[in-house]
């Protein structure tokens, strides 16, 4: 046996070790908790988005509004640590799906797609962990502006040697996501995250659907983001550079803004319930 083969060996076993308790139901529970705030906050966000399109000037149609929307609920501050914890829990467990591939990383064959399956399912879990910090921040009385911190951070890399092509890189990294997560909306790619087998066949055509709705309206949201942050870039005047209650901010305020803005946050809605669906039918493998 070559000298290599038993360390592998042992790595194997670690990993399923650790694979059995990423698998553990306590753990599996509490990353449910953590889809329902996940669908809760987008329905939160869809509902800011039409107070936005109704022509209120103190909303803030993104995830920083919905957790001060929380916030301001009896047990308010519950609520927070209940998302807070559930998002990272779902964080965890949605990452812990590399330990289920890794295995492909050593197969030349399937290096590529065992890499873009692995990539998917960190940046899913990072998004995650985002929101459950930025949940617990809320929790403890730390609120921040999101929009305001973007438009710091960007104004402070732009600053520094090469900055500019960082923040193209990071605007054209966006788009590439919003793209992405458009074209899953129209193929129906998001199904797999579905358990399909455990879902009743009545409900299959209405999760297909708010999801597809839901989709393609944070495809297009998370598009115009980007393109905003390549427009900061390139005049590099910072007040452009804005996330996702910016990019609402930009819809509303074309001719049919109104208009635009309410499809789209129907959309946020309709993701929200599709998550609700997750919430209830979860399935981690992304590739299934």
């Amino acid at each position: 046996m070559p000298p290599a083969r038993p360390l592998l060996d042992r790595v194997h076993r670690l990993v399923e070790n650790a694979r059995g308790v990423t698998d553990h139901p306590v753990l599996e529970a509490v990353a449910r908790v953590g889809l329902v705030a996940y669908g809760v906050l987008h329905l939160l966000i869809g509902w800011l988005a039409v107070q936005l399109a109704r022509g209120s000037d103190r909303t803030d149609a993104d995830q920083t509004g919905a957790l001060q929307t929380v916030a301001g609920t009896p047990g308010g501050t519950v609520l927070l640590w209940l998302i807070g914890l559930g998002m990272l829990a779902l964080a965890f467990w949605q990452a812990a799906e590399v330990l289920l591939w890794w295995r492909g990383l050593l197969d030349p064959r399937h290096r590529l797609r065992t890499a873009f399956v692995c990539t998917k399912c960190l940046a899913k879990a990072a998004v995650y962990a985002v929101l459950g910090i930025t949940g617990l921040l809320f929790a403890v009385g730390l609120e921040y502006e999101a929009d305001e911190r973007f438009r710091e951070l960007t104004g402070e890399t732009l600053e520094v040697p090469g900055g500019a092509l960082l923040v193209y890189a990071v605007a054209a990294g966006v788009v590439a996501v919003g793209l992405y997560t458009l074209v899953r909306g129209l193929t129906g790619g998001f199904m797999k995250d579905i358990d399909l087998p455990a879902a009743p066949d009545r409900w299959e055509p209405v999760i297909e659907a708010v999801g597809r709705v839901g989709y393609v309206a944070k495809g297009i949201a998370f598009g115009l983001v980007g393109v905003l942050l390549w427009r900061a870039a390139t005049t590099a005047d910072v007040s452009t550079a804005t996330g996702l209650d910016g990019a609402m901010t930009a819809i509303a305020s074309v001719s049919a803004g109104p208009w635009l803005l309410g499809a789209v946050s129907a959309g946020f809605a309709a993701f929200g319930v599709y998550a609700l669906a997750r919430a209830r039918y979860p399935d981690r493998d992304p590739s299934s």
